[in-house]
């Protein structure tokens, strides 16, 4: 097993094939005390674009948060976990809700997860433009 940081957008295969694998993950985000909010979460992890994606309900705690944080963002962590293994993305957060960063949202997540969610009216997407990436695999 390897254990050390990685390039968010040029990560090295190993750490790739672990996003690529079906794994509950959780997001952290900043409650508007400070304090963190780590739920379970899917994730999918787009090195190219330099983002990791979370879809989820407008009134979700986890999108008020972020909506929270401003026009910066919030700063955010997604982590997942196999038995020894895990790796953490670490990025700003906003909320997006164009139907079409929507929409590709929910194709990845149903790549990853093999399964396509339910339609949702209130769905958006959490897009974490990722800063950093660590991990032990």
């Amino acid at each position: 097993m390897t254990s050390y940081a990685q390039d968010p957008g040029a990560p090295d295969p190993s750490f790739l094939s672990f996003w690529r694998e079906r794994h509950l993950c959780t997001l952290t985000t900043p409650r508007p005390d400070g304090s963190p909010h780590v739920v379970p979460v899917g994730v999918t992890y787009d090195p190219e674009a330099g983002l990791a994606r979370v879809i989820t309900s407008r009134t979700s705690a986890k999108a008020r948060h972020v909506l929270a944080a401003g026009e910066d963002g919030a700063a955010v962590a997604v982590c997942q976990v196999a038995g020894r293994r895990w790796a953490t993305l670490e990025g700003r957060a906003r909320v997006r809700t164009e139907p079409e960063r929507v929409a590709e949202a929910v194709r990845r997540y149903a790549e990853r997860y093999e399964r396509t969610p339910a339609p949702n009216p209130l769905r958006v997407v959490i897009e974490i433009s990722l800063t950093g990436a660590m991990g032990h695999f």
